[in-house]
């Protein structure tokens, strides 16, 4: 016999009045312990409410848009007595028929082997419901309660889970069908010995659930043409592994709408059944790069084109260095949220200054380019923003703030870009960066450079003065937050107050990582590089 339990909405903590937003089942549903029942949401989270046995849905008093608390009875579940559970293997009556014997309900097992059609189970008062997901393909092979379609109403998503294990040899829907209760899904070769020792601990369900009449008729139906194989570059979601994932039918729905692949994720509840959190939690992890994005990211491929029918080509290979530094750019600019902050410094006594400089300085071998002022300005500026100097953890959840001071810069070599680093370049006044700026300029157009020369930047600066330029968008050499670019500068009119005057300004571009630096700190920052570029005395101050 079957007992008849309230099915009681568990402790939810410190909420109250928690709005269902989806119900899962339906009376007469065979439910698994700990299979989700209905979802609730609160303004922080969703979570579903599990059976508290395995047994069928006598009653549900709840529907979508109602608001439950701990302790209210949300509907009835039939349980089976124990005594039940030791007779009614030996009632289970074998199939004969090889070719036709049909699994008619959600729980009905059989203990004969060859070919079995696995058909729709009793759906209430749905008919016409709509296959979103087909769970299964050709040659898998499947166990028992392993879901093998996904329905949808217009109230809740649920599986159809395979009542035999076995081998699929056809599968008989595709997405986008209407089907009903008794309809054919799949044609299975059933494994013998899995089913027999499958049986007993399902049959008590069996016992309480009538066939749907529809099934008998479905069985001698002809089955359907198997559908076309589907193509090999489907999303990774559509693989049969997706079915082998430990959630409920509301965490598959979601995880469909997100692209999301649950074999990839780790569950956090009960017996390691994946819930919304996770699901949102690892699409957080790969939106904010702390963890690898899966199968390229989802990113569309740019076309291939054959450019050779169109004229003559000559193919030639990347350098070593740029098969380096491409993936690397494009790593950084996809996992970084790039914003860049534009902005123009004074630097007409700056030049002023320099041009007397230079020469005493050429004699003393220095060659004492702007670059050398930019990178002791760019020095003051992280001492007064540790946060442009830090970097974000890998697990993004605190900054590492960096008590040195070591200073990257782009160098344009044959080879393709370069970038060696000025270390403890807070210790060193403008004639020593100078100097060692030439060096390390020059190691890196002869390629000389050592490994040690382009390791542990905190920040990076990309000069593209002696080039041309008014504005660009640097990409952030992470793991740094931040790069300076600097553009050619021209003399322009600024008005003085009561009249305009010719000053050389130098445009700067600020490019930066949004998760750690928002675009008040961004303009701050490049408001007190220009302020140290246009005094001069401070920069050409000697380190004590």
């Amino acid at each position: 016999m079957a007992n008849t339990i309230d099915i009681v909405v568990p402790d939810l903590g410190d909420f109250e009045n928690v709005e269902i937003i989806e119900v899962l089942v339906s009376p007469g549903d065979s439910v698994e312990r700990e299979d989700g029942l209905i979802t609730l949401e609160t303004d922080k989270a969703s979570f579903d409410v599990p059976a508290p046995d395995s047994g069928v849905i006598e009653s549900l008093t709840v529907a979508v848009g109602d608001a439950v608390s701990t302790g209210d009875v949300i509907g009835k579940l039939g349980v089976q007595a124990s005594d039940t559970d030791v007779d009614t293997p030996a009632t289970t009556p074998p199939a004969t028929d090889d070719t036709t014997a049909t699994a008619a309900s959600a729980g009905e097992k059989t203990t004969s082997g060859g070919r079995q059609t696995l058909v729709v189970p009793d759906l209430g008062d749905f008919e016409d419901v709509e296959v979103i997901e087909v769970l299964i393909s050709e040659g898998d092979v499947v166990e028992v309660e392993d879901p093998l379609v996904t329905l949808e109403t217009d109230k809740a998503s649920m599986d159809v889970p395979a009542v035999v294990a076995g081998t699929i040899e056809s599968v008989l829907v595709e997405v986008g069908d209407k089907i009903s209760a008794g309809a054919s899904l799949a044609i299975v070769d059933v494994i013998v010995d899995a089913v027999g020792e499958e049986q007993p601990a399902a049959m008590p369900q069996a016992t309480e659930t009538k066939a749907p009449p529809a099934a008998e008729s479905a069985s001698q139906a002809p089955a359907r043409p198997q559908p076309a194989a589907p193509p090999n570059d489907l999303p990774a979601i559509q693989e049969s592994g997706f079915a082998k994932a430990h959630a409920s039918p509301s965490v598959r729905k979601l995880a469909r709408e997100l692209g999301v692949n649950l074999v990839q994720v780790k569950g956090s509840g009960a017996k390691s059944r994946i819930l919304h959190d996770d699901v949102k939690a690892f699409v957080k992890s790969i939106l904010t790069g702390q963890s690898p994005s899966p199968a390229g990211g989802g990113l569309p491929k740019t076309p291939t084109v054959d450019f050779a029918k169109y004229g003559e080509v000559d193919v030639q290979p990347l350098t070593r260095i740029q098969k380096i530094s491409g993936p690397r750019l494009q790593a950084s600019w996809i996992n970084l949220p790039h914003v860049t902050q534009h902005d123009l410094a004074d630097i007409t006594e700056m030049e002023n200054r320099r041009q007397v400089l230079k020469g005493p300085a050429k004699e003393r071998g220095i060659g004492l380019t702007p670059l050398a002022f930019v990178m002791k300005a760019c020095v003051a500026a992280l001492e007064e923003f540790p946060r442009v100097n830090s970097s974000l953890s890998e697990d993004g959840s605190s900054l590492v703030f960096k008590k040195y001071c070591h200073l990257g810069f782009a160098a344009d070599t044959d080879q393709g870009l370069m970038v060696p680093v000025i270390r403890d370049a807070d210790k060193k006044d403008i004639y020593e960066i100078a100097k060692e700026l030439g060096e390390l300029s020059a190691l890196a157009r002869e390629g000389k450079l050592k490994a040690v020369n382009l390791q542990g930047a905190t920040f990076t600066i990309s000069s593209l003065g002696g080039i041309g330029g008014t504005a660009f968008t640097p990409i952030v050499n992470a793991p740094e937050v931040a790069i300076l670019g600097v553009s050619r500068s021209s003399m322009q009119p600024v008005w003085t107050g009561s009249k305009f005057e010719p000053r050389l300004m130098l445009p700067l571009s600020f490019s930066y990582d949004h998760r750690v630096i928002d675009g008040a700190q961004a303009v701050r920052f490049t408001t007190f590089l220009g302020q140290q570029l246009a005094d001069v005395d401070s920069l050409l101050q000697a380190i004590p």
